[in-house]
């Protein structure tokens, strides 16, 4: 327990004094995010905060955590994806490039760590999982989640807020299994509460794709370490409970698009914090909406987890079905009131 909250503390006090001097390199190399159509941010700001988080959670981990097989083929990951992702926020980098850092990412986890999902559960009547399904969906999830996070990175607070809740729930469960994860947790919360200080509200700067990539593919094999503990009831569907304000944005903005006859991965607002934002909402406001209901979601799911994996996850998609469609009508409804005034 000790070095647990140890650890924490590190992480979140190398980022929290990382980040003033971050910020002062970013404006004196002009390392800087541009305004534009799709941003919310009005001025030059920087993006380079995913270096803070990195240099939190590392430090951390490699100090007070346990380097067991598994945690070892995670943090060798980490590497190569915050690599890929500085270069990406000081140079542009392709599509194709980073999907093939986050390819060789996810096979070291799942080859290297023998780190997978192997079973269903039950859900669709579906129990254990032969090698090749199981490798394909876990790499399905790793680069989803890993991609999901970096998708809600658009508003102040948001996606740090997410990871945040993410990670100290998920360490919560860890810490009760003692399960070693718990420290992979913790030192992410740690991290990122430290750069929240900068970020949730007026931002002095975002974390990037650095910082968003990164608390993707931690949190992604963080999941599939939780449904793979097999200790916990209806794991997969709380699993999902607990990413959902991610995996409801990635599925809604991609089946919008394609309905739209657009290619998935086009840019766009119609993003969930865009949609709150359009209804009237201040960015505060939208994220304490999207703090609730992330924390509502995982209420949910703990306190009726023995309903069973399908019954929790067809409630979920009812909701989230029925969420989207209240955004879309409250926004239409907006504009055309604004029309008739």
């Amino acid at each position: 327990m000790l070095d647990i909250i140890l650890a924490f503390l590190w992480s979140f006090l190398v980022s929290v004094f990382a980040v003033p001097s971050i910020i002062f390199v970013s404006y004196t190399k002009k390392l800087l995010d541009e305004p534009n159509h799709r941003t919310i941010h009005e001025s030059l700001t920087p993006r380079l905060g995913g270096l803070a988080i990195f240099a939190g959670f590392m430090s951390a981990i490699s100090i007070f955590g346990e380097l067991s097989h598994g945690v070892q083929q995670l943090l060798a990951g980490c590497l190569i994806i915050f690599f890929i992702g500085v270069k990406d926020d000081i140079v542009s980098v392709s599509a194709f490039k980073k999907f093939f850092v986050q390819l060789l990412a996810a096979g070291i986890v799942m080859v290297i760590g023998d780190m997978r999902i192997t079973s269903f559960q039950g859900i669709f009547g579906i129990y254990d999982l032969d090698p090749g399904t199981s490798y394909a969906f876990t790499f399905l999830v790793i680069i989803g989640v890993t991609n999901a996070i970096n998708l809600i990175d658009g508003m102040d607070g948001l996606a740090g807020s997410v990871v945040l809740i993410i990670s100290l729930t998920f360490g919560i469960y860890f810490f009760i299994y003692e399960n070693p994860y718990a420290f992979v947790a913790l030192c992410l919360a740690g991290g990122v509460l430290g750069f929240l200080k900068y970020n949730i509200y007026r931002a002095k700067i975002f974390m990037g794709d650095t910082g968003s990539l990164l608390c993707g593919f931690i949190i992604s094999v963080m999941a599939i370490q939780f449904i793979e503990m097999k200790v916990v009831e209806s794991a997969p569907a709380i699993a999902i409970g607990i990413l959902i304000i991610p995996v409801f944005d990635t599925l809604r903005v991609f089946t919008i698009r394609i309905l739209n006859g657009r290619w998935p991965f086009h840019p766009d607002r119609n993003h969930i914090h865009h949609r709150l934002l359009a209804m009237g909402f201040s960015q505060i406001s939208s994220l304490l909406i999207l703090i609730g209901l992330n924390l509502l979601s995982i209420a949910f799911m703990i306190i009726f987890d023995d309903l069973g994996n399908f019954q929790l996850l067809f409630i979920m998609f009812i909701f989230t079905v029925f969420v989207s469609l209240l955004l879309d009508f409250a926004v239409r409804e907006r504009k055309e009131n604004k029309v008739n005034a």
